[in-house]
C-alpha cells in the first residue's frame, strides 16, 4: 500500500546579477496532504487482468489479420485452405504460400461487390510467390461475397470464396 503524506521542495531562486558580488537564496516549499491521505490499494490479481486485458485489446486491434489462407495443401492439393470464409468489414486477409507453387490470388471482377476494383486487390497475373511462405495480405472493406482464384491453378480448381459481413 502507498501513502501520500507530505512533501518539501527546496527551489533555489536568483534576485539577479551583480557586478563582483552574488546574491541568491532559497525559498522552501512545504507541501501537506490533505486529509484524508491518498491510498493507493490493488491485489495482484486485479492488475494482473487488467494488465491481461490491456495487452489482449491492444493485441486485437494491432493485429486486424482476421484469417491466413494457405495456398496449396499440405496433401498436395491445388487449393485454397481454406477455400471458403468470411470475415468482418476491415479485416485483413493473408494469403501465405505452402505448397505447389508458384500462386497468386486474383479477385474475379465480375464476381465482387459493385464499385470494387479487382486490380486493386488482387496480384497481377504476372506476379507470383515463387517460394514456401511468401505472402500476399489484402484488407475487404466492402461488405458482400469475393470470389478468388490463382491464375497458373485455376484450371486444376484452385479458387475460393470470402464473405465480408
Amino acid at each position: 500500500m502507498a501513502t501520500v503524506t507530505s512533501a518539501a521542495v527546496t527551489i533555489p531562486s536568483f534576485t539577479g546579477l551583480k557586478a563582483g558580488a552574488s546574491a541568491s537564496k532559497s525559498t522552501t516549499i512545504a507541501m501537506a496532504a490533505a486529509t484524508p491521505k491518498l491510498a493507493i490499494k490493488a491485489s495482484l490479481k486485479e492488475f494482473s487482468v487488467a494488465v491481461i486485458a490491456t495487452a489482449a485489446s491492444v493485441m486485437f486491434a494491432s493485429n486486424a489479420s482476421a484469417i491466413d489462407v494457405l495456398l496449396g495443401g499440405d496433401d498436395g492439393s491445388l487449393a485454397f485452405i481454406p477455400g471458403n470464409f468470411e470475415i468482418s468489414s476491415g479485416e485483413k486477409i493473408t494469403f501465405k504460400n505452402n505448397a505447389g507453387f508458384p500462386h497468386n490470388v486474383i479477385f474475379d471482377e465480375d464476381e465482387i461487390p459493385a464499385g470494387v476494383d479487382a486490380s486493386k486487390i488482387s496480384m497481377g497475373e504476372e506476379d507470383l510467390l515463387n517460394a514456401k511462405d511468401e505472402t500476399f495480405s489484402v484488407t475487404l472493406t466492402e461488405k458482400g461475397t469475393y470470389s478468388f482464384y490463382c491464375a497458373p491453378h485455376q484450371g486444376a480448381g484452385m479458387v475460393g470464396k470470402v464473405t465480408v459481413k
